[in-house]
């Protein structure tokens, strides 16, 4: 029974990237190179209560969310062209914002990513909502941008990262990848270098689960200095032993608990983006 509903879940996940979207409603015009703001107008299945239940197997209930009173900040590189498909990174942000460094924004550009955040989920915010949020920014932007479905990934920072990588595996069937800086979670104990246990945060369903370890990459960056180094480098061995199949990890040295330098996102880019070149873009699942 559970693996027939499982089934059905990943089903409806093909159903509702494959058919057009309800229209965005950009809170101003979106020039390509410029900050915007954007709202949208509806959620898909994947965001229902139920579904995020069913993967996370969690026992809260989601609180009451709605889509239309939520606002995005977002920025499409200034040379999309409708003609060129281009992948989608999807921010989980630790506070209000959706900022990140400056220097980012070229590296953006250069790998024909569109970056996009939402407002109001930072680690205060509860977690089903903040990933409602990115779930919504993935659905909604392919009715909006040609976007090719091999390079839609989900990121964030600290807080943001946890969710992230959270995320990336419950909804594998979204998302081809995750960049996860100076934070993760995983789906048993594991035990770090210092001795702690970090527990278990969520279970994801077998079959999505399959997915996230054949067909998505996943890079965990963190720093010789960062707090969470020891936390990230068991997550990532957890990883390995598991049988995810493209599992980096990423110690930058002198690295502290804050964003790295453009360069090191460009590295991290350029592993999730390994084999995408010879693929057909695609709006549905990630590549097997």
């Amino acid at each position: 029974m559970h693996r027939f509903f499982a089934l059905f879940v990943i089903l409806l996940g093909t159903l509702a990237c494959a058919q057009p979207v309800a229209p965005t409603k950009p809170s101003q015009a979106i020039k390509p190179g410029d900050w915007s703001s954007i709202t949208f107008e509806s959620s898909p299945p994947q965001s229902d209560a139920e579904q995020l239940r069913f993967r996370m197997s969690a026992m809260e209930q989601p609180p009451i969310y709605y889509v239309k009173q939520e606002s995005y900040s977002i920025l499409v590189p200034k040379g999309y062209k409708k003609e060129v498909p281009h992948g989608l990174l999807i921010w989980i942000s630790a506070g209000a914002t959706a900022s990140i460094p400056k220097e980012w924004e070229a590296v953006l550009a250069e790998k024909k990513l569109i970056f996009i955040g939402a407002l109001n989920s930072g680690n205060p915010r509860n977690v089903f909502d903040r990933m409602r949020l990115a779930i919504d920014a993935n659905h909604n932007l392919r009715g909006l941008y040609n976007v090719d479905g091999h390079r839609v990934y989900v990121s964030g920072f600290s807080g943001g990262s946890r969710v992230a990588s959270m995320l990336s595996v419950c909804y594998a069937d979204m998302f081809s990848g995750a960049a996860c800086f100076m934070g993760a979670n995983f789906y048993k104990d594991v035990l770090a270098e210092d001795n702690k246990v970090y527990e278990t945060r969520y279970i994801p369903n077998d079959e999505i689960l399959d997915i996230a370890k054949q067909a998505c990459r996943f890079s965990l960056i963190t720093g010789e200095k960062d707090f969470n180094l020891p936390n990230t480098k068991a997550v990532h061995t957890a990883m390995q032993k598991e049988g995810f199949a493209n599992a980096q990890l990423v110690n930058i040295p002198a690295q502290g608990h804050q964003p790295p330098a453009a360069d090191w996102l460009k590295k991290v880019l350029d592993y999730l983006d390994v084999g995408k070149a010879d693929l057909k873009p695609s709006g549905l699942l990630p590549p097997k």
